[in-house]
C-alpha cells in the first residue's frame, strides 16, 4: 500500500551535502527524511520497502563517479533513477567556538571532501591528522562533541551543530557541483519531457578486441549522445568490468530504445536505469535520420519491401 506521505532516506545524518540537496526536491516537501550512514544502507532501505526513494551522490564535478552509488546500481535487486538534482559544493573548516586555527590538530571529513581540500590541509595545517568518516555531517558532528579538533563540512552542518567557521570555502577548485540521483524500486518508466537522460549499465559477453567499440558504436550509429560512461569491475574475476553509462534521450524514443535493444544482442547482459528529466542543460538536437519519424518511415518501407519486393517510392 502505498503511504500518503512518502519516507525518503538519504546519505546522513542532517546537514550533508545530500541533505541539502534532497530539500530541493518537490517530492521531499511533505515527506519523512530519513537519514543513512551510507550509500549501501540507503539504497538498502529502498530494496527491503522501508523508504520509498533514496537520495544518494551519483558525481562530482572535481571528484568523478562516486563508486559506491555506481556498484549498488550495478548488482542487486533492480533500482531506477527517478529524478536528478545538482547541489554546488562548498567546504568550510568547522570548530566549537573559541577554537583558533592553530589549535587544530585532528579534523573528520568524508572522503571526497578530503580530496577537495588537499592542497588548503597542506598549506595550512600539513600536520594535523585527518580522520576519514561516512559524511561530512558525522565529521561536524565529531568537532561538536570533541572527538575531534574540527571538521570539514558545508556551512550548514556549522550552523546544525553550533560550529564556527575557522575558513570559508576551502576547496582547491571552488564551484564544484556534485550530481544527486533518487532511488526508486523499477517500475513503468515515467513520460519523455522532451529534454531527458537514460542511465544503463551494459555488461561485456567477454573481453576482446573492440569490445567497448562495439557498445559506442550502437549508440553513434544511431545519434545518441553519451554524457558519462564508467568502467567497474564486475568483482566476479580480475579483468571483468561492466560499464555504468549516461546517455541522452528516453527509452521510449526510437533511437534509444533501439541502441538499447541492440546492446541486449551483443552484451551479456544490460541492466535499465531509468530515463529521467534532465536538469544539466537542454538536450542536443536530433540528429537528420535519427527522430521518431524516420525511424517509422524506414520500418514502413522494410514492410513493404518484405511484402511487395517494391523498394522504391
Amino acid at each position: 500500500m502505498t503511504r500518503a506521505r512518502p519516507r525518503l532516506a538519504f546519505l546522513g545524518p542532517a546537514g550533508t551535502f545530500a541533505h541539502a540537496a534532497l530539500r530541493t526536491l518537490p517530492i521531499a516537501v511533505e515527506a519523512e527524511l530519513l537519514p543513512c550512514t551510507t550509500v549501501t544502507l540507503a539504497v538498502d532501505a529502498v530494496r527491503t520497502g522501508k523508504v520509498d526513494g533514496a537520495l544518494v551522490p551519483m558525481e562530482n564535478s572535481v571528484e568523478g563517479a562516486v563508486p559506491a552509488t555506481l556498484d549498488e546500481l550495478a548488482g542487486g535487486a533492480p533500482l531506477v533513477i527517478a529524478e536528478e538534482t545538482y547541489l554546488p559544493v562548498v567546504f568550510d573548516l568547522l570548530a566549537q567556538p573559541g577554537t583558533k586555527l592553530a589549535d587544530v590538530r585532528t579534523l573528520a571529513t568524508h572522503p571526497h571532501a578530503e580530496a577537495q581540500v588537499r592542497r588548503f590541509l597542506h598549506e595550512t595545517l600539513p600536520a594535523v591528522e585527518v580522520s576519514l568518516v561516512s559524511s561530512t555531517a558525522a565529521g561536524a558532528q565529531a568537532a561538536a562533541t570533541g572527538a575531534c579538533d574540527a571538521a570539514v563540512a558545508p556551512p550548514a552542518a556549522g550552523e546544525l551543530y553550533g560550529l564556527v567557521t575557522l575558513a570559508h570555502d576551502i576547496a582547491d577548485h571552488r564551484g564544484a557541483v556534485t550530481r544527486f540521483v533518487l532511488l526508486m524500486r523499477a517500475g513503468t518508466p515515467q513520460p519523455a519531457s522532451g529534454n531527458d537522460r537514460t542511465t544503463l549499465v551494459a555488461y561485456l559477453r567477454a573481453d576482446h578486441a573492440g569490445a567497448l567499440l562495439e557498445i559506442l558504436t550502437e549508440f553513434a550509429s544511431r545519434g545518441v549522445n553519451l554524457t558519462r560512461i564508467e568502467s567497474r569491475p564486475t568483482k566476479e574475476r580480475i579483468g571483468q568490468y561492466c560499464f555504468s553509462i549516461d546517455c541522452e534521450g528516453h527509452i521510449t524514443e526510437e533511437r534509444v530504445g533501439d541502441a538499447l535493444a541492440a546492446l541486449k544482442r551483443v552484451c551479456a547482459d544490460v541492466r535499465y536505469l531509468g530515463s529521467y528529466p534532465r536538469r544539466d542543460g537542454a538536450l542536443d538536437a536530433v540528429p537528420r535520420g535519427r527522430t521518431d519519424a524516420d525511424f517509422l518511415r524506414s520500418r514502413d518501407w522494410l514492410a513493404r519491401v518484405r511484402e511487395t519486393g517494391r523498394g522504391s517510392g
